[in-house]
């Protein structure tokens, strides 16, 4: 190679250079695992181990053989719960048969959908659907429940049992409860007829909420087909293509996406009836009732008194939102300036970034996979004595190649479970950012060992290149850091139980360490840990993240309001019935709790998917959310390093799972018990700005 060509190759792979000798010389070995492509060694001879190293579990056909295992292993626990004496026993063997049909159900449910092979996806439909039966069945087994109300209809042995054993009982018994086993036999079959009804209207409304609309080519303006998917004649719409700076393409995608469907729209309302028929028939005023005992809020009455009195506290925000939006579009698009539910999203994010210059590619360059990895890895060595230890996966153990396995190690208390990293984008893989339990920890009274955590995080984020690591944008890392809080919650938690272990808590309690996380990640004292430029290792200038934060309250309050007006909703479905169809009341709610106009001819709520894993539970955002920010600013505020607060942080909420009333928990962490009207104030004055500086700068 001649000089001239060799100084101009390395000039052209100067960048490429620096990032390897940056990943060899300056990342830890868990920044270094994540920010280069995974290299695995192709050995022949190693045994395929099975996913999560289940042995059954090398081939498709190994589902059937670990369910027909744990089958088999229920049917011995059901005998023996149901022959043995009632004590502490009866509840372990509960828990033990939760666990025998969790280990396998879990991680079915995981690998339906994330698996890339269809063979395996189909094998893992079939076990859920198999184990979904039984687990049916066994909650309307009267001989096994009457085992476990003689433990807790005796006072002598009920004194003795501790309280987590009590609790966990209790659970137990409610899930008994739900499914109608106290009811006579006619009732209780047609409890049981109800929940495989639902079983299927959730499932039909779940596929149909995701479902594209078409129209035909020719009703659109030539000039727009761009914008959308075409099959043939028609134009298909998949979603709201709300970032479109193109008016008309915000109005045609909100108008055709959200066009009802009349077969849709009644499977909707016959879910809604059935819930309520349900929750009635054993025993509650509705399922809205049903659904909030043993969570925070506790009653439908609670949780609309705290959405009300938050749009009170509001409102004068919200006005001064939609008017800064109203003042934007009649900027932008003086011909149409009414203020449409289109235009939101698309507005609120043009007065941020006109105002405080919030340009996500700016920020990407300091926040490598790697180094977020690496900010996590350092931010819970100082909070909690853990470490994340990069191994690499066995033959078999993992679905893609690209997925990446971490070890949560503890200092003292050594190993305390697993995290898989499904990180990368890859074809049919969902494309939401998700957490799945697939093993709990538990006390196993069998073995004297404490039965170990694995979780899988999900995200869907670009691969890295030859030239870069992967490259986050700043929503991405919150993101990232979000299901970490997850995470943790499941590695840190030392539950007895299976039942109640890590996230399987109160849904308005489960996001709390989560969003907390978020607060971890827009303080500059923890990103300047690690946010640092991937070629020059300059760091996140602080002026930047001061920038970020204060953009996140431009509109917050319109944004807060159109949560609630979705949590109302929610709670009004799933309250008695309306004798009024869903859009109507969609429409008297849209007014009454957002304000912007209802678009005739449109059903947002046949897009409300979160009506089927969250029904009567959306409040829980706003709620944890308010939990989250008043941990922070009595707890971390000062000091978001302090190991202290840390342990106690761990020994007041992470501690426990769902092992404990979740507001007995949020009132050891703030030592007092929090009102609604705190919750409240708590995100109102999440909306004050700190940095009027950027904002003079900003307007002036």
């Amino acid at each position: 190679m001649s000089a001239c060509r060799r100084m101009f190759y390395l000039v052209k792979h100067r960048s490429l250079l620096t990032y390897v000798r940056r990943n060899l010389t300056t990342w830890s070995p868990v920044g270094a695992a994540f920010n280069a492509r995974p290299h695995r060694k192709l050995d022949l001879l190693q045994k395929n181990v099975g996913l999560f190293g289940v042995p059954e579990l090398s081939c498709p056909a190994g589902f059937q053989v670990a369910t027909e295992t744990a089958l088999k292993n229920t049917e011995r626990l059901v005998e023996k719960a149901c022959s043995s004496s009632p004590g502490v026993q009866t509840v372990q063997c509960f828990d033990q048969l939760s666990d025998e049909l969790c280990k396998v159900a879990d991680l079915a449910d995981f690998i339906k959908v994330a698996h890339p092979d269809p063979a395996f996806r189909e094998a893992a439909e079939k076990t859920c659907i198999e184990i979904g039966t039984v687990v049916e069945k066994l909650n309307t087994n009267v001989e096994l429940c009457k085992s476990l109300k003689n433990l807790l209809d005796n006072p002598d042995i009920e004194a003795q049992l501790d309280p987590d054993t009590r609790r966990v009982a209790d659970l137990f018994m409610f899930d008994f409860e739900i499914s109608g086993i106290h009811l006579d036999d006619t009732l209780r079959k047609e409890a049981v007829a109800l929940h495989v009804k639902l079983l299927d209207l959730n499932n039909e409304f779940l596929v149909g909420s995701h479902m594209p609309n078409r129209i035909a080519r020719a009703a659109i303006p030539e000039h727009l087909h761009l914008n959308f998917a075409t099959e043939g004649s028609f134009i298909q719409i998949g979603g709201l293509h709300a970032d479109s700076p193109n008016d008309l393409v915000r109005e045609i995608a909100y108008r055709i996406y959200l066009y009802p469907n009349a077969e849709l729209m009644g499977c909707l309302e016959e879910l809604l009836k059935c819930r309520y028929k349900l929750a009635t028939l054993v025993g509650y005023e509705s399922f809205g009732h049903r659904a909030l005992k043993g969570t925070m809020a506790k009653t439908p009455e609670t949780v609309m008194s705290f959405l009300q009195l938050l749009t009170d506290k509001l409102s004068d925000r919200t006005a001064k939102d939609f008017k800064m939006m109203r003042d934007m579009k009649k900027k932008l698009s003086p011909r149409h300036s009414e203020l449409m539910p289109w235009d939101h999203p698309y507005l609120s994010g043009v007065l941020r970034a006109e105002r405080y210059n919030i340009e996500p590619s700016l920020y990407s360059p300091y926040l490598s996979l790697g180094s977020c990895m690496e900010g996590l890895n350092n931010l819970f060595s100082q909070l909690y004595g853990v470490s994340l230890m990069s191994e690499q996966p066995r033959a078999g153990e993992v679905w893609s190649e690209d997925v990446r396995k971490l070890a949560v190690v503890h200092e003292t208390e050594g190993l305390l479970g697993y995290i898989y990293c499904d990180f990368f984008h890859r074809q049919d893989k969902p494309h939401q950012d998700c957490h799945f339990t697939i093993r709990g920890g538990r006390q196993c009274q069998e073995t004297g060992q404490y039965q170990l955590p694995v979780v899988v995080l999900m995200l869907s984020l670009p691969h890295p290149t030859k030239g870069a690591p992967t490259l986050l944008t700043p929503g991405m890392m919150e993101n990232l850091f979000h299901e970490m809080g997850h995470a943790m919650h499941s590695m840190l938690g030392r539950t007895r139980y299976q039942h109640v272990t890590g996230t399987r808590c109160a849904t308005d309690f489960a996001e709390v360490p989560s969003i907390l996380m978020e607060y971890f990640a827009t303080d500059y004292r923890v990103i300047s840990q690690f946010a640092r430029h991937y070629e020059t290792g300059k760091p996140l200038p602080e002026s930047m993240v001061a920038r970020l934060c204060e953009s996140k309250k431009v509109c917050g309050a319109a944004d807060t309001q159109l949560q609630i007006f979705y949590a109302v909703l929610d709670q009004i479905y799933h309250s008695e019935p309306q004798n009024r169809s869903t859009t109507e009341i969609l429409k008297d709610m849209q007014q009454k709790f957002y304000g912007l106009p209802y678009a005739p001819n449109t059903a947002w709520q046949l897009r409300f998917s979160h009506l089927i894993g969250y029904g009567a539970k959306y409040y829980s955002y706003l709620m944890s959310r308010a939990v989250a920010s008043m941990v922070w600013k009595q707890c971390f505020i000062e000091d978001p390093l302090n190991r202290e607060m840390g342990e106690r942080y761990r020994r007041e909420m992470l501690a426990h799972g769902g092992a404990k009333e979740p507001m007995l928990m949020v009132e050891g962490m703030l030592q007092r018990r929090p009102t609604i009207g705190d919750f409240v104030d708590a995100l109102v004055s999440e909306l004050n700005p700190n940095f009027e500086t950027f904002i003079m700068d900003s307007e002036g």
